[in-house]
C-alpha cells in the first residue's frame, strides 16, 4: 500500500540530502519534490506499458482492470496517461517546461481520481496485492496533485543586494572608483 507514496517520498529525500552535500540543483524541499515525483512518474508511466508476465510492477492488464466502466477503450487510455505520465516526469526535470508539466500533471491525477474510488470500491488487485484502501488512495492523490502544483509555482529567487555607496563604510574599492551610489 505504501510502495507508490514511497516511490516519491525516498527520492525527495535522497535528492535533498545530495542538495545538503553541495549539489545546487536540490538545495530546496520544492526542487528536490519535484525530482522525487518524476521519479515516481518513470515507474509508474513505465507500469502502463508493462506486460501481464512481468510480476515485480504492475502490469498493463493490472491498470486496465482499474479503469471505470463509463470510460471508453480503457487498454488505450492506459496507454495514453502512461505518455502524458512519462512526458511529466520528463517536463519536470527541464526547468523551462516544468510550470507546465506540474499543471498538466495535477490535472491528469485529477482525473485519475475515478479510476482510483472505482479500484478500491470494486477491491481490485494491483500486481496480486490487495487493492489499496479508499482511505488511503485519496489523500494519497491529494498529495501528488499538491507536489505537482507546488512544481508549477513560479521560482522566487532571493533579493538581489543593493549595491553599496561609494561613501558608505561597506563599499569596495570598485564602489569608490565609480562613484556608486543607492
Amino acid at each position: 500500500m505504501f510502495e507508490t507514496l514511497m516511490l516519491l517520498v525516498v527520492p525527495t529525500v535522497g535528492f535533498r540530502l545530495l542538495g545538503a552535500l553541495g549539489l545546487s540543483r536540490f538545495a530546496t524541499w520544492r526542487s528536490s519534490a519535484t525530482h522525487g515525483l518524476a521519479v515516481l512518474l518513470l515507474f509508474t508511466g513505465s507500469a502502463h506499458f508493462v506486460p501481464d508476465s512481468v510480476t515485480i510492477m504492475p502490469s498493463h492488464d493490472d491498470l486496465v482492470a482499474m479503469v471505470p466502466p463509463f470510460v471508453p477503450a480503457p487498454s488505450l487510455m492506459i496507454y495514453i496517461t502512461g505518455v502524458l505520465e512519462l512526458l511529466g516526469a520528463i517536463g519536470l526535470v527541464i526547468t523551462r517546461t516544468r510550470p507546465a508539466a506540474g499543471l498538466g500533471l495535477a490535472v491528469l491525477f485529477v482525473l485519475l481520481v475515478p479510476a482510483n474510488i472505482y479500484a478500491a470500491v470494486e477491491n481490485i488487485p494491483l500486481n496480486g496485492d490487495p487493492a489499496t484502501p479508499l482511505w488511503f488512495r485519496l489523500p494519497e492523490q491529494v498529495v501528488y496533485v499538491v507536489v505537482a502544483l507546488w512544481a508549477a509555482l513560479p521560482v522566487r529567487h532571493g533579493r538581489v543586494p543593493k549595491p553599496a555607496d561609494a561613501t558608505s563604510p561597506g563599499a569596495t574599492e570598485a564602489d569608490r572608483r565609480f562613484g556608486v551610489r543607492n
